[in-house]
């Protein structure tokens, strides 16, 4: 099984790209913020931590955390963010580790794909068989999220100030997809990058 970290910047595309993986590949692919946002529900690993750094009044009537409620506290206070990353960010590694784990013990899957815009910082290169940059012009970028999400530039620019530069990402990775033309031209790079691997219509 090939171990394989997906990354790049906001607007990249990256969810393109594992669409189409997804359908055509005997794969599994985790998503980190998917994964961190399942670990921080009630009864997982990281629900009572969070709660008791930041309070009860972060959750909902539910007993959920209100991401909305949590954020507005972590993002104007550096050291309150770092505990909470903390927290998240060594739980989710081991989950994915769990997952793969499972996976080769299982012995079906050919590919397994982790995909996160920290996956560098989060020392991740050392844990993958190989890493995937997932690339496509600021201008590009900055279209797609305005249509898409309905960011402004503004947003949009703050996000990607807060990313890994072009040339960082491109250093640390094995492997390059330029998504700033066409998606069928971007799905012709992952095909020929991954020929070795079964084919699923």
């Amino acid at each position: 099984m090939r171990l394989i970290g997906i990354t790049g910047g906001v607007g990249a595309g990256k969810t393109e790209i594992l669409d189409f993986i997804r359908q055509h590949y005997r794969c599994k692919i985790y998503l980190a913020d998917e994964v961190a946002r399942l670990i921080q529900q009630p009864g997982q690993v990281c629900h009572a931590k969070i709660t008791a750094l930041l309070g009860k009044g972060i959750l909902k009537a539910d007993g959920c955390i209100d991401r909305d409620r949590m954020a507005a506290r972590i993002f104007v206070d550096n050291e309150l963010l770092k505990k909470v990353n903390a927290i998240v960010h060594p739980a989710v590694r081991q989950y994915l580790e769990n997952a793969v784990r499972k996976a080769r013990a299982e012995g079906n899957t050919e590919l397994f794909f982790i995909e996160a815009a920290l996956l560098i910082e989060n020392g991740y290169r050392d844990y993958v068989d190989e890493m995937w940059y997932i690339y496509a012009p600021i201008a590009v970028r900055k279209e797609r999220l305005r249509q898409s999400r309905s960011y402004s530039d503004a947003k949009t620019e703050q996000i990607m100030q807060s990313q890994l530069t072009e040339e960082r990402f491109r250093q640390n990775c094995d492997f390059v997809i330029d998504n700033g033309g066409t998606l069928a031209e971007a799905y012709e790079q992952v095909r020929k990058r991954l020929e070795a691997y079964t084919w699923q219509e």
